[in-house]
């Protein structure tokens, strides 16, 4: 009989649970508990009803998983990840932006050599990755990424300071910078933006365009490169989860994906 794939989640928001929804009956995957915050463990309990454990933190997970899921963004990584990692558990995670912190970078790869773990960052809302990440062995001269979005879909990020998101009339660039200050500035928005840079040029010599556009109901993500390799541009329109308008439907499907992978003899 194959071996199952023991997993806990870290969070419980839309992704989290777009995540669990879809593996939950999968044979190969079991999901021991979701890490909440204690904010949110009334949420957190009603939500997995029974099917698995609530905890706080990875160290009260039984059994030990076999993989940490990420699922809730910078403070979560920043709080469970090098935990997870110094004690051996691999983890998988779609929050690249986390990374603009040096000091977390450190203590992720610190503790993932301490404990003989690794931590995999996932492509998330944008495709293309894999052709930066091959790119790059020719080198990059540059990359540039830009992302739009409607205007809802920038709520409660620092682009309600410089615009009325609400009363938006035109498309309005609300940042221009490197990919380490967008992911700085926009935690919970930016970090396709991070996912790009490292998998290319780097947090501080990617050139990044964030832009409201009230004409859209979809979030676009172009990327144009260029270097040894030749060209490259790239544009995805991607649909928002039906349940939250600023976390991306692809994003969520590409955990999925990397969950399934693990449990596959043959990988892609």
């Amino acid at each position: 009989m194959e071996k199952q794939l023991g997993i806990a989640v870290i969070g419980q928001g839309p992704i989290a649970r777009y995540v669990i929804e879809q593996v939950f009956d999968e044979p190969l995957i079991c999901i021991y508990a979701i890490i909440a915050r204690e904010s949110s463990l009334e949420k957190a309990l009603s939500f997995a009803d029974g099917r698995f454990s609530v905890c706080t933190a990875i160290r009260d997970v039984e059994p030990k998983p076999d993989l940490v899921v990420d699922c809730a963004g910078h403070a979560g990584l920043s709080e469970h990840g090098p935990v997870a990692l110094a004690t051996g558990i691999n983890v998988i995670s779609i929050s690249a932006g986390a990374l603009a912190a040096p000091q977390l970078l450190e203590n992720l790869e610190k503790s993932a050599r301490a404990g003989g773990s690794s931590i995999k960052f996932l492509s998330g809302a944008v495709g293309g990755i894999d052709s930066l990440l091959a790119a790059n062995i020719g080198g990059i001269a540059e990359v540039r990424y830009t992302g739009i979005k409607p205007p809802l879909g920038w709520s409660g990020s620092c682009a309600e300071e410089k615009c009325d998101l609400k009363n938006l009339q035109e498309p309005f660039v609300h940042f221009s910078g490197t990919a380490r200050e967008a992911a700085r500035l926009y935690p919970a928005n930016a970090n396709v933006a991070a996912t790009i840079a490292l998998a290319s040029k780097g947090l501080d010599d990617v050139f990044v365009e964030l832009i409201a556009d009230p004409g859209l109901s979809r979030n676009i993500h172009e990327i144009q490169a260029t270097g040894a390799f030749g060209d490259l541009r790239f544009q995805i329109e991607g649909n928002p989860l039906s349940t939250n308008p600023k976390s991306s439907a692809l994003a969520a499907m590409s955990v999925v994906r990397e969950l399934r992978q693990q449990t596959s003899p043959i990988r892609f």
